[in-house]
């Protein structure tokens, strides 16, 4: 216990002394948005195809300066700043991989202190063109009453593509999923299986859930913020490769022509850069955590989803059925068919086991 209070501490100090708005840890769906969410898929998506064209940008200067490197006739103050030809051909090799296409873009969108980013700070502050197109529960009135710590970092809700979810797993997309493309990679280098390879990464991200990122800092253990890691994993693999989803296959983002990398000519990417990968498995009250009974926590939760929610759930859904939502909640196991980690419970808190009993 004395180890879980000093990482409070540290973590409520990080949030005090960071200068970014709203950085997040839990998140809570259950509370409905008073008024309805503005989408704002395409500006993410713009944001995030900003970044990348940053990233690459970058990518491509780097190379550029290596390759004058080999040019004889480049002046001697230039020629001081390049390395030895063995050297540099390493440089340029490395510069023309698809790791590096992959860090560059996570410097660019999930780089920060674990589990701030610079991507999660903008979604939490950024003026969008549709309002209203945030919204956070008041404390009285939030599943984390009971729990102080977790209503300070919670995350506001906002609406991509028609699916409503925290803006902490955009966090997770881009941070954690791109330790997940990472773990992933290592694995195969190590000639595992492509299923093994990604398994080994669902373990880390499960065990994050039990630790640091999840149950021991707030009780929550979130199948959510694992699909999002999932998903972040396929997008830094489509950046430079063909990733399948379900029964379609996204072309590569991103190629490379003449040694230098380029946008691929052939892709839609309003369509396909971000929206295949949002989904609301993303959103807590339809794919289910799961809370600790610690001091009553899990208890008081189902209480304030009984009392606060409900209503909310059945008057914005008034066709919704408890069979429709427990066929979403068995849909959610598995992403486009794949499995990302989720955990069963037999205490989870649902809308249809809560609303409908």
């Amino acid at each position: 216990m004395r180890i879980l209070y000093i990482i409070r501490v540290l973590l409520c100090a990080a949030l005090l002394l960071n200068t970014f708005v709203g950085f997040a840890f839990e998140t809570d769906q259950y509370n409905l948005p008073p008024k309805p969410l503005a989408d704002i898929g395409d500006e993410v998506s713009q944001y995030t195809e900003g970044n990348i064209r940053e990233a690459v940008s970058k990518l491509n200067e780097e190379i550029e300066f290596r390759q004058k490197c080999f040019d004889k006739s480049i002046e001697k103050n230039r020629k001081k700043k390049c390395s030895s030809v063995e050297k540099e051909r390493v440089k340029l090799e490395y510069l023309r991989s698809e790791e590096a296409v992959a860090k560059a873009v996570f410097s660019k969108l999930g780089a920060g202190i674990p589990p701030f980013t610079s991507s999660e700070g903008w979604m939490n502050s950024h003026q969008f063109t549709g309002q209203p197109a945030r919204y956070k529960t008041n404390y009285g009135e939030s599943i984390f009453a009971l729990n102080p710590f977790n209503y300070l970092t919670i995350s506001p809700t906002v609406n991509l593509y028609g699916n409503e979810f925290g803006t902490d797993k955009i966090a997770h997309l881009f941070q954690q999923g791109f330790t997940y493309y990472q773990k992933y990679n290592r694995g195969l280098a190590a000639e595992m299986t492509a299923d093994k390879a990604s398994e080994k990464a669902i373990r880390w991200g499960q065990m994050t859930e039990r630790t640091f990122y999840g149950t021991l800092i707030s009780g929550v253990y979130s199948n959510a913020d694992l699909c999002a890691n999932f998903a972040g994993m396929k997008f830094y693999q489509g950046l430079t490769k063909k990733i399948k989803l379900g029964e379609i296959t996204r072309s590569a983002i991103l190629i490379l022509k003449n040694g230098f990398w380029e946008f691929n000519e052939n892709v839609n990417l309003k369509q396909i850069l971000l929206k295949p990968l949002i989904s609301n498995h993303f959103n807590e009250a339809l794919n289910p955590s799961k809370f600790v009974s610690n001091f009553g926590f899990r208890s008081f939760v189902r209480r304030s989803v009984k009392k606060r929610s409900c209503q909310q759930w059945l008057n914005s859904n008034l066709n919704l059925t408890k069979a429709d939502l427990e066929n979403l909640t068995k849909n959610f196991k598995n992403w486009y068919g794949e499995d990302y980690g989720f955990s069963e419970s037999e205490n989870f808190i649902t809308i249809a086991n809560t609303c409908f009993d």
